[in-house]
């Protein structure tokens, strides 16, 4: 894909989330990782379902801007920490899907193994705690939980998704979302039948091979 591409992906995607209701006005962010030395990002104060891919910019590993006429997230540090920590992480998708984010205010992780499907695509989903957006106490609060978790619940805040790609971590927000509305379903109806551990053991076994059998297939592109 060319960085035009990934500018139009970007673009794509952006308008994706806020017609479902992932974030409203100004809120989230995206990134993708072009090569050792550049990140593409969405900029801030702009509304992620009305950019253009001229209105995107580039950073250095440290966020500092090397191109485009808008100002760089103020929440670019968080994504600068995930891709130091995971080497194979290419994509961030930051957003406030809803019923997630009502998880997260609540102080509530998405952590128990009750969907099969969600388990073999995320494993558990926790949640790392408050911290004010765009400071490096969010850095730190997430810092411990991201090469172990590719979806994490922000404590009152929401929610940060990162993967191999761009689609697969716009797939893992869409996930999450899924996830949380079949949880809260579940405490609505007064009662949920965990999986257990064995079952569990399984489906992480199946999670690990194909991630590994991704991450070769990337390697050889």
């Amino acid at each position: 894909m060319t960085a035009y591409e990934v500018r139009q992906e970007i673009v794509r995607l952006g308008k994706s989330l806020h017609d479902k209701g992932f974030v409203a006005a100004t809120d989230g962010n995206i990134s993708v990782r072009l090569d050792d030395r550049r990140v593409l990002a969405t900029p801030t104060c702009l509304c992620k379902g009305m950019m253009t891919v001229e209105d995107l910019v580039v950073v250095d590993m440290q966020g500092r801007k090397l191109e485009g006429f808008r100002e760089v997230s103020s929440e670019i540090a968080m994504h600068m920490m995930i891709y130091r920590k995971c080497p194979e992480t290419s994509a961030i998708v930051h957003a406030h899907p809803p019923t997630a984010t009502g998880f997260a205010a609540a102080g509530m992780a998405l952590d128990r193994p009750l969907v099969s499907e969600i388990v073999i695509s995320l494993g558990s989903i926790p949640l790392a705690g408050y911290a004010t957006p765009g400071t490096q106490e969010l850095v730190e609060s997430l810092e411990p939980l991201v090469t172990n978790h590719h979806a994490i619940l922000m404590a009152n805040h929401g929610v940060v998704t990162h993967a191999e790609d761009l689609y697969t971590a716009y797939m893992h927000m869409e996930t999450v979302e899924h996830f949380a509305k079949i949880a809260l379903t579940t405490h609505l109806l007064g009662t949920q039948q965990v999986l257990p551990s064995h079952r569990v053991e399984e489906l992480d076994e199946i999670r690990r091979r194909l991630q590994e059998a991704k991450l070769a297939s990337l390697r050889k592109v």
